[in-house]
């Protein structure tokens, strides 16, 4: 039962929530940087390479054999570089694009966090914070003016 009840408290802090939504963008992100690299990005360079294909480039280390009545006896055994090459270009956009979005939004976590800069809403807990600390600070005033009467 207890179980239970921590994972009724992990789904309600919204952990779970976040994790889902996380994932569901993650693959949409996923189909966009595929159609990216295989449709606009691959093509040009296709054209630059005088046409080659690189999905199709491989390099055979035993060709298909068929029989005299076209059935395929053995299956060509090769190594796909070229697909490789794709997930590889699919892996270093969707790596530096992922580096640019969480750049950008530790930039704003440091507005944020700046209690000077108001151009951005401090999070509650900063705020508190800062005002916790200002509290203090004139407390250690009043202190010290006290104790330099005395």
């Amino acid at each position: 039962m207890k179980l239970l009840q921590e994972f009724k408290e992990f789904a309600v802090k919204g952990n779970m929530i976040d994790m889902a939504i996380g994932i569901i963008i993650g693959a949409s992100f996923n189909s966009v940087i595929d159609v990216l690299v295989k449709k606009v990005l691959l093509p040009p360079l296709s054209l630059l390479s005088n046409g080659v294909n690189l999905e199709s480039k491989k390099l055979v280390l035993r060709a298909s054999e068929e029989d005299g009545l076209g059935n395929l006896v053995m299956e060509e055994v090769a190594i796909n570089y070229g697909l490789f090459t794709e997930a590889l270009l699919d892996f270093l956009i969707v790596g530096f694009t992922i580096f640019i979005v969480v750049k950008f939004i530790n930039k704003l976590n440091k507005k944020a966090e700046d209690p000077k800069d108001g151009s951005v809403s401090a999070p509650k807990n900063i705020e508190l914070l800062t005002k916790m600390n200002s509290l203090l600070e004139e407390q250690n005033n009043l202190l010290k003016s006290q104790k330099g009467k005395k």
